[in-house]
């Protein structure tokens, strides 16, 4: 075969298409990660989870908030009555009543239970916020996930078009007596591992792309182009370690979610412990009778003072259920202290690590391909030497390597975000 029916092969190879673009629904321009980023704020199943927690969170307060309401009843009543026991006659006693009752003191019962209502609502508004920063970090996770993938099919497809030359000469050669069955056989071998490599890589796009258009709420909605992003918030400043970790505890969405709990179960144990204090209502009542008498009234209004003076095991019972489910949330949210610590100690570290040594060895990789792939290009020119599509692919997978020290270091950065509950230069010390 000669050098220049090898250069159409190597050329063919490389400019094929990845069998993906053809099954996604390509809108005419790539993706971009901000557009992705924007789907967050959609109705995706974990965010709606996450709101009708909420919701169900601001109907409790909305009860509690109630139990001190005026009430209104009306009571209308049928019935007969005889005035002596030995007379049977029986004369209509119906009546008609409209009743006005309110609590004007509870003793701390609705105030303890409203103060709890409202702390179990701010929990759940931190762990929305968590929620949608879950998302987040999703949605980027799978969009660089595709970026890599592309890559990934790239290096193959260059490295294939390589081996695909070497193989399709090396029929020539045996045809000419000049190789053996056995060479043959191994180039032939080694082509069909490539291929095989190669139609991973297409695959792995396409898991890639449905996984990418799940986490942005659109499934079976497959993005073709994906616009690769600047990610200029790679090159910020990291804060020192000790102003993150103060930031960590004050606001941390889930370390806040975990402190409202608390604070509701504490309010919810007043509550209960003042179910055995007094009540004080205030009532007003109109009412018509059929049979009138002298302890009858047509308007009265009053105070009415109950005091529970025993309830059995009832309310003792209550206090001791909160009381223990108290001391879980606070075993909760000692652990998640512990954890999320841990987590952004190894996010910090992680950072320090690809800003430094990962990335300068990633640069250094590609400018070393970069020098052998323009070698190689001279020799293949002069003809001296049939290595460049080797160099290509090698070259891709350098550049391969790069790329995902950023996307890593993207990730690590927002991770970091989210565990603070706020943006990165806010915690900067002011100059």
């Amino acid at each position: 075969m000669s050098r220049g029916m090898a250069k159409h092969s190597l050329a063919f190879f490389c400019c094929l298409p990845f069998l993906t673009a053809a099954a996604a629904q390509d809108s005419g321009k790539p993706l971009t990660l901000a557009a992705a980023l924007a789907s967050v704020e959609s109705a995706h199943p974990d965010l709606m989870l996450a709101q009708a927690e909420r919701d169900s969170a601001i109907a409790d307060r909305d009860i509690a908030a109630s139990r001190l309401d005026s009430s209104i009843n009306f009571e209308g009543i049928l019935r007969s009555g005889s005035r002596s026991n030995w007379q049977n006659e029986f004369a209509p006693d119906n009546s008609v009543r409209l009743t006005a009752r309110k609590t004007l003191y509870d003793f701390g019962r609705s105030s303890a239970a409203e103060a709890a209502t409202l702390s179990e609502l701010s929990a759940r508004e931190a762990d929305l916020v968590t929620a949608k920063d879950r998302r987040r970090l999703e949605v980027m996770s799978h969009f660089f996930d595709v970026l890599i993938a592309d890559m990934q099919f790239n290096a193959d497809n260059e490295l294939m078009a390589v081996i695909y030359v070497g193989f399709d000469q090396g029929k020539d050669n045996f045809k000419a007596g000049k190789i053996s069955s056995i060479e043959l056989a191994e180039l032939e071998t080694r082509y069909q591992e490539i291929l095989l490599k190669r139609t991973a890589s297409t695959q792995r796009q396409r898991i890639t792309r449905a996984l990418l258009a799940n986490a942005m709420n659109r499934p079976g909605d497959l993005s073709g182009d994906l616009d690769e992003p600047g990610l200029e918030g790679n090159n910020r400043v990291l804060p020192e370690y000790e102003s993150l970790l103060a930031t960590l505890l004050a606001n941390n969405p889930r370390l806040l979610a975990q402190q409202e709990m608390l604070a509701a179960s504490q309010k919810r144990l007043e509550s209960f412990r003042a179910e055995k204090g007094p009540l004080l209502d205030a009532e007003v009542q109109a009412a018509d009778f059929s049979r009138s008498a002298v302890t009858r009234d047509n308007l009265s209004a009053g105070l009415i003072l109950s005091w529970p003076l025993y309830q059995g095991n009832r309310a003792d019972a209550r206090v001791a259920r909160e009381l223990a489910q108290f001391n879980k949330l606070l075993a909760g949210a000692e652990k998640l202290k512990m954890e999320l610590t841990q987590a952004m100690l190894e996010t910090y570290l992680e950072i320090i690590q690809l800003k430094g040594a990962a990335r300068s060895a990633a640069k250094k990789q590609v400018d070393y391909r970069d020098l052998v792939l323009e070698r190689s290009r001279g020799l293949y020119e002069m003809e001296l030497k049939s290595n460049l599509g080797t160099s290509m692919a090698d070259t891709v997978e350098a550049n391969l390597r790069a790329r995902r020290t950023e996307y890593l270091l993207a990730l690590g950065f927002a991770r970091l975000e989210a565990m603070l509950g706020r943006r990165l230069e806010e915690s900067l010390p002011a100059k």
